[in-house]
């Protein structure tokens, strides 16, 4: 479970392994009464209605198929493993990989050195500038090039590209032409982590693979 956030609008927003998601609406219902409406919405979103009118938005990390009940086809949904695809890109350094639900298949760090900051001026500081602008243009190629020779065999398995990092470089990568296919199947929001080492591409089926839940409780509307 990741951590609980204030959410737009009142209440909180947290994501929940899709493992524990019966027994976390399971406490839901013990604190706020049975769920008294069930609504499809769009993009994805199941809307749920306690008895006290704590309302409860789950958001499903893959699309699904709402099926009858719509409640039991969401959470078989979500524990569904599929192949997804996570790029991550800070200044210098960039993680690929695939994976199979929780399973790794295939992976790629790498990094680059780009200049730091410097306090010099004029003449000086516009050469820093230059350089610092080839050097993350060749973090970004290099990025590039990765992503396509990792996760472009995988690509007709793909059900979505998770990213994150710095958006902006994450953005400018994904603009090559070869990673279009890819660019279609990104999902949001971007993933929340740091530096995009092995270790951290190895933590982001807990983030990715999270149902997205929004509760807000009758208290949050006073």
């Amino acid at each position: 479970m990741t951590r609980p956030r204030p959410a737009p609008g009142g209440g909180r927003r947290l994501g929940v392994a899709p493992e524990r998601l019966g027994r976390w609406l399971d406490g839901v219902a013990e604190r706020h009464g049975t769920f008294a409406d069930v609504v499809v919405g769009e993009h994805g979103m199941l809307r749920l209605t306690c008895a006290d009118t704590t309302s409860v938005a789950l958001r499903a990390p893959f699309g699904w198929t709402p099926g009858t009940p719509a409640l039991a086809s969401f959470t078989a949904a979500a524990r569904a493993d599929r192949v997804a695809a996570v790029l991550l890109v800070r200044r210098g350094r960039w993680a690929v990989g695939v994976f199979d639900g929780e399973r790794l298949v295939v992976s790629k760090v790498d990094a680059r050195q780009v200049q730091g900051r410097t306090a010099a001026g004029g003449w000086s500081q516009q050469r820093f500038a230059r350089r610092r602008g080839n050097q993350t243009d060749a973090v970004v190629g290099a990025a590039a090039d990765t992503a396509a020779r990792v996760l472009l065999p995988h690509a007709a398995e793909v059900a979505a590209l998770f990213t994150g990092g710095d958006r902006g470089l994450v953005d400018e990568v994904l603009a090559d032409r070869r990673l279009a296919v890819l660019a279609a199947l990104r999902r949001e929001p971007a993933l929340d982590v740091g530096e995009p080492t092995k270790a951290v591409l190895l933590t982001t089926p807990g983030l990715f693979r999270a149902v997205e839940v929004t509760i807000v409780e009758p208290d949050d509307r006073s």
